[in-house]
């Protein structure tokens, strides 16, 4: 090492030391820095200890709470509780004493399916809604000190016959916590809440309560995910429309208006709870889906408030309905209520978009109430086909001599078209094609409306059926059961798919639909010009696919929509094999000349309506597409001469 490198490293060294020793704080600086660290060492002790503080605090307010609960509600925080039962002919309630809300319901003269026994053998003559752990319901009341549950209270009985209970909790002398129930005719069940003498347990601004009500949906039909379906926590807002969660997913909501009531519900059965005073804007709800080994649908949850008078003077009052979703006895329902509201609980029963439940509730109700009095179901399903058959046969017969036309038509059409077969010259095909229309007086648009006009009645019924609690246990034929799947094959596990079982009516109706497009197919086949005709093949091919498609979709669905699909489908390609054979074409090619010579004495008469509108539309479409080309031409022409 060389005298350079020494140098240069005690150089180095020297500035290290010099830079430290210029940077080291005063004597100032380090007696700031160790009373700041002293502070912040004392005020972190103090907010331990402030901690240790408010929890010990808390803790004993809590035990302050509960011993001020216990001292208020001594017996009816240590009694016992016990089964109290109301009933009429329709429905059987069970309340219990401990928390005084039913833990049980029992929806008669309806059969009720035993689930892990497939074959029905052990089938009750009863619905069972819910029992024990299905649902719970808390009424919460905030005190200045403590918060009171009903859950935790056992209340006494009083005045008990078999549709009327009083259940009383005692909370000190002169203090009660009253609730009254009273069963009505059918269905309903009004319900009361009332404190007593306790009005300084209050804050002098309480004027609600809180409810907390769930319930684990039972599984009652055989058909788990078409069930499934139509399972929904369905809500009311006050004056307004009606809602629900979502059906196939978790969904969780809070509501920005005020509610008339909230439905536990599924495909066939509801329980409904009615607020006179509405349950408040932003109540939670959520819906969560649960696995079908567990035999139950979803899980419900619904926490809201209502009207409270910690006075007594007026009680907090509500209705059950604990039912079946029948669009009929539902709209009765509201004459029963005693709070005088606009329920619209027929909405429980689902009958599709606006549209289709216009044609639900205007038509296929009142028929099927006036068929189902005199006919089996079965054979109602069958009448309601041919009723709406006939309806729109007018239409459908419109619709097939329009390609009747188009197919007699056909030599002339490939004689008009022949010179228009490069892809460049398709306008003038269809101009063509449009011009010999005309000439003889025929829109091949006129078959497209009757077909529009009937999807609304499929959609419609494919709304109704599911719902219609009218065919559930109903059999017909080698149908057990019209509300869910006939299997001819089942196996104890799920396929892709497919599910656990084959259904024989959904392979009719994909047979029907098989049957149904090839006819469909053959009519318009025959009527096909040029391109038209390799274009219908790639068509050809899918229509054939949807019948198994269809299979996948509907063989877990009701055997009743299915052979409602089956029934109409059928009908539906006889009209059209009858049709076909007893049109002369030849006869129908006379005619077609006769109003072409007609046209040709009118020549001022022109073409009206939608296929005016679309000739005019080709026109244009070929005017601008000349206008193009001569564009593109003069635009080559210029880069040529340059």
């Amino acid at each position: 090492m060389d005298k350079n490198t020494i140098a240069g490293f005690v150089l180095i060294a020297l500035v290290l030391f010099g830079f430290a020793w210029w940077q080291q704080p005063s004597a100032e600086q380090v007696a700031q820095q160790r009373a700041e660290f002293v502070k912040d060492s004392v005020a972190a002790a103090r907010k331990a200890q402030n901690a240790k503080l408010a929890a010990a605090k808390q803790a004993q307010q809590k035990a302050a709470a509960a011993a001020d609960t216990t001292a208020l509600f001594h017996s009816a925080l240590n009694g016992k509780g016990q089964d109290i039962t109301l009933k009429n002919s329709k429905v059987e309630l069970t309340l219990n004493t401990k928390g005084g809300v039913v833990s049980k319901a029992v929806i008669r003269n309806y059969v009720g399916h035993d689930i892990a026994v497939k074959d029905g053998s052990k089938d009750r003559k009863d619905v069972t809604l819910f029992s024990g752990n299905d649902q719970s319901l808390n009424f919460m009341l905030a005190g200045k000190n403590t918060n009171i549950e009903t859950k935790d209270l056992v209340f006494i009985p009083s005045n008990v016959t078999d549709t009327t209970v009083t259940l009383t909790a005692v909370a000190g002398p002169g203090r009660t916590l009253t609730l009254n129930y009273v069963l009505g005719r059918d269905y309903l069940l009004h319900a009361s809440l009332q404190a007593e003498g306790m009005s300084g347990l209050f804050a002098p601004d309480c004027n609600q309560m809180d409810v907390s009500w769930q319930e684990r949906c039972r599984q009652q039909e055989r058909g788990f995910t078409f069930e499934n379906r139509y399972a929904t926590l369905t809500y009311r807002k006050h004056g307004g429309s009606t809602d629900y969660l979502s059906e196939t997913a978790e969904k969780e909501e809070t509501t920005e208006d005020a509610m008339d009531w909230v439905a536990f519900k599924n495909q066939f059965f509801s329980a409904v709870m009615i607020a006179r005073d509405n349950f408040a804007a932003g109540a939670k709800l959520k819906s969560t889906p649960l696995d079908k080994e567990s035999h139950y649908l979803k899980h419900y949850e619904a926490s809201m408030k209502t009207g409270f008078d910690p006075t007594g003077r007026r009680p907090s009052e509500f209705e059950f309905y604990f039912g079946p979703n029948d669009f009929r006895l539902l709209q009765s329902v509201e004459k029963e209520s005693r709070f005088g509201k606009d329920l619209d609980m027929q909405r429980l029963v689902y009958l599709g978009w606006p549209l289709f439940r216009i044609i639900n509730r205007w038509f296929t109700l009142y028929v099927f109430d006036w068929l189902s009095k005199v006919f089996p179901m079965g054979v109602v399903l069958i009448l309601i086909t041919l009723l709406l058959k006939l309806i729109t046969y007018p239409m459908v017969k419109k619709s097939y001599m329009s390609s009747a036309k188009m197919r007699v038509l056909k030599p002339k059409l490939d004689e008009a078209t022949r010179q228009f077969n490069k892809p460049e010259d398709q306008m003038q095909k269809q101009q063509a094609m449009m011009q010999k229309y005309a000439e003889y007086g025929v829109s091949p648009l006129s078959g497209c409306l009757p077909m529009l006009i009937q999807m609304p009645i499929w959609i419609a019924m494919f709304n109704f059926v599911p719902n219609a609690i009218q065919l559930r246990g109903q059999s017909f034929l080698w149908m057990d059961d019209l509300s869910t799947y006939d299997p001819i094959i089942s196996w104890g596990h799920n396929l892709w798919l497919v599910g656990d079982h084959l259904s024989l009516t959904c392979i009719l109706f994909c047979g029907a639909n098989l049957l149904y497009s090839w006819f469909t197919m053959q009519q318009q086949k025959d009527q096909m010009v040029g391109q038209q005709a390799d274009q219908m093949k790639m068509m050809q091919w899918m229509m054939f696919a949807m019948p198994l498609f269809f299979f996948f979709m509907f063989n877990d669905y009701s055997s009743g929509l299915n052979f409602y699909y089956f029934v109409s489908l059928f009908f539906s390609a006889a009209i059209m094999w009858t049709l076909r054979k007893t049109t002369d074409d030849e006869k129908l090619l006379r005619i077609l000349e006769a109003k072409r010579k007609e046209k040709k004495n009118n020549p001022n008469q022109k073409a009206g309506g939608l296929f005016a509108r679309m000739q005019a539309l080709q026109e244009m479409q070929q005017k601008q597409q000349e206008e193009l080309r001569h564009r593109k031409e003069e635009l080559n022409n210029k880069k040529k001469g340059l």
